[in-house]
């Protein structure tokens, strides 16, 4: 697994649940405003739909989810206009860092961004510089006890699917879970996760990742630090909807990093 996606899986298991609810919540909050944009009914917005599965898996109240889904559709009003950008940059030891973020005030969102990043050894760099070492994928969580995994290869055949592979961590309610996460190319998510749940198999949650073509090893300690606050740093930021980096780090460095 890499660096990336193990730092995410233990900060997620050592996270307080009720510390963080309300970010979780107005990330998701963004999310649905966005994608109610191009359709307020989820049956035939594949995008929203995805949004409000996982509000409900995070325990939104549905008032939350139909007023943030209010504002996307303009019936709503009140607040300024959301605007979808990525970011591009680096981290200590030259690691590249993709960042999406929803916001109403880009000259305040780059400004954060740009101090998360420096006070940690990074920079903010031009949109291109490390973009291309990433690629958007498609992908499927499906969880459950003794999943069958011939069962689950013929249904991501059946819709597109690229590959699977075992998942382990925790949802937003922290408790543990297991499955496997399924990959597709980005236009054939939607196919994939109605196969997967046409073969009776629990979708957990369905997105879009962006995953690096690449990694970059960091062995050193000091980066290994700063990296690692660098990216708690910007994923705290209100205005930030993932943060993406390509980095591998070994289990041990990592635990006597965040230890």
């Amino acid at each position: 697994m890499a660096g990336h996606s193990k730092w995410a899986n233990i900060k997620r298991q050592k996270a307080r649940v009720d510390a963080v609810r309300g970010k979780v919540f107005a990330k998701i909050s963004r999310e649905l405003i966005v994608a109610a944009r191009s359709g307020s009914d989820p049956a035939g917005n594949f995008q929203l739909r995805t949004a409000v599965e996982k509000a409900k898996a995070a325990g939104m109240p549905s008032a939350n989810i139909d007023r943030a889904i209010a504002k996307g559709s303009g019936t709503f009003s009140g607040d300024d206009p959301l605007e979808a950008i990525r970011y591009e940059g680096y981290g200590p030891g030259g690691v590249a860092v993709l960042i999406e973020a929803l916001t109403d005030n880009r000259n305040r969102t780059a400004a954060d961004l740009r101090a998360a990043l420096s006070k940690n050894g990074g920079n903010l760099g031009e949109t291109g510089c490390v973009g291309w070492m990433f690629e958007q994928q498609g992908v499927v969580t499906v969880i459950g006890d003794a999943i069958d995994e011939e069962a689950l290869l013929e249904a991501s055949l059946e819709g597109d699917g690229e590959g699977y592979e075992a998942f382990e961590g925790e949802d937003d309610k922290g408790f543990e879970i297991a499955g496997f996460e399924v990959k597709s190319a980005p236009d054939a998510l939607e196919g994939l996760e109605n196969a997967l749940r046409g073969h009776g198999f629990r979708v957990w949650r369905s997105e879009l990742r962006w995953v690096p073509t690449n990694t970059l090893e960091v062995t050193d300690p000091d980066h290994a630090k700063y990296l690692l606050r660098m990216m708690d740093a910007i994923e705290d930021l209100d205005d930030v909807q993932s943060v993406t980096a390509n980095f591998e780090m070994t289990d041990e460095l990592m635990a006597a990093t965040l230890g």
